[in-house]
């Protein structure tokens, strides 16, 4: 078969394919404990599920404008001022069929054959792949510190002539990291200096811990919003716990939401009725869901936290926000594949490959689960790769024994 260069180099997600390898697994009534997972567990807000159940109840599921219907992009509107503090209008913002699509068409909006796209390093698996759907070259930028914070300078560096837009995840996919106050203030003037659109996606930023508060982008704006580059990117899949609605949003300058719409007109026309419904109902709800989630999510963290800093061997950074940690495991195999698959076969744990995010020795392991997932699951992995420990572990019905070094 003849497939195009892009169609050649974009590999699958690892997320999606690992989700659907548990699902397998767990089909088949294996004891599969999923840490891989970037979904909560918690249930859509019942307006959600009640906006969702009038449309269909109606019988009027019809096709809706480009950029979704007017009262859901009114509620982003009023999303906006409340959790950013910033006015837009109606015509500043576009739904999509999720924040991924967003990002798409954003970029599908803005780049041309042989541009580049800059992001920090470890990066979302998808910021790749959808910059080779453009036929654009991605740019990941390691730190130079070693840390996961990227400074200015580590941007800096990395921008060329071809340089045409950056894109910030903070809180970031898979680190957790959530980068400061001062970096985000300073990556949206170094973008208004160069003359960069600068993507921010915001899909973790109500989902932070230890007190931290979401930084907003929209205050570092030195000119008209409708005259600047940025666009912050949101959704409501994971702080509503609502990944299967697949609703997502940006928030951007006119001209360039009026592009993005005509985009997604001829790619998928508007998103779903029936899901921009319940996603009206969600961001209209009482917001105490994401509080209990978020607070559900911290103690899961420090669970997780508390797990980690007993096993030998691992290097293991707290994180800010999000439902990740982001482990080095190299000591045990610096191939991040191999030890993905090891773990799966041997003690039925799945596990995201750091290299899937531009970082090999490393595995990306979820709170998303339960307390029993997660010090069952951790439990499993030591007992893994500790050659000193027992030579026998029970999970479920079955027994294990230990053959391999």
């Amino acid at each position: 078969m003849s497939l195009s260069r892009i169609g050649q180099s974009v590999a699958e997600s690892a997320t999606l394919k690992l989700n659907m390898v548990a699902g397998n697994l767990k089909a088949k009534g294996e004891p599969v404990i999923h840490l891989g997972g970037g979904e909560p567990k918690g249930k859509a807000p019942m307006d959600a599920l009640i906006g969702a159940a009038g449309v269909i109840g109606s019988g009027e599921v019809r096709y809706t404008p480009a950029a979704g219907i007017p009262a859901l992009r009114d509620a982003i509107v009023g999303y906006t001022e409340r959790f950013y503090d910033y006015g837009v209008k109606r015509e500043n913002v576009i739904a999509s069929g999720g924040a991924k699509q967003a990002i798409m068409v954003c970029l599908q909006a803005i780049l041309d054959p042989a541009d580049e796209v800059v992001f920090p390093c470890p990066y979302w698996v998808s910021y790749p792949e959808m910059v080779k759907l453009c036929g654009a070259r991605p740019v990941a930028v390691r730190p130079a510190d070693g840390t996961f914070y990227p400074r200015l300078s580590d941007i800096e560096k990395a921008v060329t002539p071809k340089t045409k837009a950056v894109i910030i995840n903070s809180p970031n996919n898979p680190t957790g990291a959530m980068y400061s106050e001062s970096f985000i203030a300073d990556i949206v003037g170094f973008c208004e200096k160069k003359d960069l659109f600068l993507i921010m996606d915001d899909i973790y930023h109500r989902l932070i811990f230890d007190g931290l508060k979401p930084v907003s982008s929209f205050r570092f704006i030195g000119k008209e919003f409708d005259s600047s580059k940025l666009v912050v990117v949101n959704g409501v899949s994971k702080q509503y716990a609502m990944t299967g609605f697949r609703i997502g949003w940006a928030v951007g300058g006119v001209e360039l939401i009026r592009a993005m719409t005509n985009i997604q007109a001829h790619q998928t026309s508007g998103p779903s009725v029936v899901l921009q419904h319940a996603a009206l109902g969600a961001l209209n709800s009482d917001q105490s869901q994401v509080d209990n989630l978020r607070e559900t999510l911290d103690n899961n963290r420090k669970v997780m936290m508390e797990q980690l800093n007993t096993f030998d061997g691992i290097k293991a950074s707290r994180p800010d926000g999000t439902f990740y940690c982001f482990i080095d495991f190299s000591k045990f195999d610096k191939d991040s594949t191999r030890l993905a698959h090891f773990l799966l076969e041997k003690v039925k744990v799945v596990t995201v490959p750091g290299v899937e995010f531009g970082t090999d020795g490393f595995l990306r392991l979820s709170t998303c689960g339960s307390i029993k997932d997660i010090t069952q699951g951790i439990e499993r992995i030591r007992w893994a790769l500790d050659p000193g420990g027992s030579s026998e572990l029970t999970i479920g019905d079955q027994k294990l024994i230990r053959d391999w070094k």
